[in-house]
């Protein structure tokens, strides 16, 4: 019998849902499915307090997050590892990131075949490049990539899902839900068929797996975007770190002032760089789409 190891975080329920809606048809035709959720030792709160939400992020973009509970698996080996996960500014949610740099953790995705599942506001390109490198370094090999992102527009969401994140409330007056459209938590069940459909023949599991699927749909307008954001969030994250080694107060001082350097960021960065590619696209046609090309990987658009 297959045995398959899904791994999650959630904080407001939305990806555990998702995760458990990829396994479904797994778990319904009676594969065995292993489900670990992960549990920090200091629990993160949800609603989030605004300044503990942008206070996470110095660790979160660096890699360095707080200790989990100790990891315990029902097998030494596993024959695929599901991880489901959700972007905190740009990187990994930090239960993911402290997962994926454990030991055991190692040991378990070494030489085994592994399936992203990411559920998020709009931007995760850059979080998966840190999973990829992460994944890498445990010598796991990366076979599948699938992507849900909020239903509402870039700038509603830009509204929703932070009051969402520090309200608890998911709709707040006339604008839109935030969040995944139930119909895209509906659909993530294919891809599980799709898994079952390869057990049940026997098929190898590789990079062909999700292709034609529309596993992931890159937003080739955020790219620039979402390089411009790690960088600034690196070297913001980098500072804020050596600050609050001096002192906790320059810490929170700073942070204050990167808010609003954040906010003015997005509100001008992010548009004029939608703007400068769109002008420039048929000039960077080609480099353009061999950028989502990779992105894309392995999966495929």
């Amino acid at each position: 019998m297959k045995k398959i190891l899904l791994v999650y975080y959630s904080q407001t329920g939305q990806l555990t849902r998702l995760a458990e809606n990829f396994v479904q048809p797994l778990e319904q035709a009676g594969v065995f499915v292993e489900k670990l959720a992960i549990k920090p030792q200091q629990e993160y709160p949800f609603p989030w307090r605004f300044m503990r939400f942008f206070n996470t992020f110095p660790e979160t973009v660096h890699l360095t997050p707080p200790p989990i509970e100790p990891l315990s698996f029902k097998h030494e080996k596993y024959d695929l590892v599901i991880i489901a996960y959700s972007v905190w500014f740009l990187s990994p949610s930090q239960p993911i990131t402290a997962f994926l740099q454990s030991e055991q953790a190692k040991k378990v995705l070494k030489d085994t075949p592994v399936i992203t599942l990411i559920g998020c506001r709009n931007m995760w390109l850059m979080a998966q490049e840190k999973v990829k490198k992460l994944l890498a370094e445990s010598e796991a090999k990366l076979i599948g990539n699938v992507v849900k992102v909020d239903q509402s527009n870039d700038w509603a969401s830009f509204i929703t899902t932070p009051l969402w994140m520090l309200t608890g409330k998911k709709k707040i007056g006339k604008l839109p839900s935030a969040g995944i459209a139930e119909s895209e938590m509906e659909d993530v069940k294919r891809f599980g068929a799709k898994l079952l459909h390869i057990f049940s023949q026997n098929q190898p599991l590789n990079s062909t797996l999700f292709r034609q699927m529309q596993a992931v749909k890159i937003d080739e307008k955020l790219m620039m975007s979402e390089k411009v954001g790690a960088r600034s969030f690196h070297l913001w994250g980098k500072l804020l770190i050596k600050c609050g080694q001096i002192s906790p107060h320059l810490r929170q001082a700073v942070l204050y002032f990167y808010i609003i350097f954040l906010v003015t960021l997005i509100l001008t960065v992010v548009p004029i760089s939608a703007v400068i590619k769109r002008l420039l696209r048929p000039l960077l046609k080609e480099k353009l789409e061999k950028q989502k090309r990779y992105f894309a990987e392995p999966s495929g658009e």
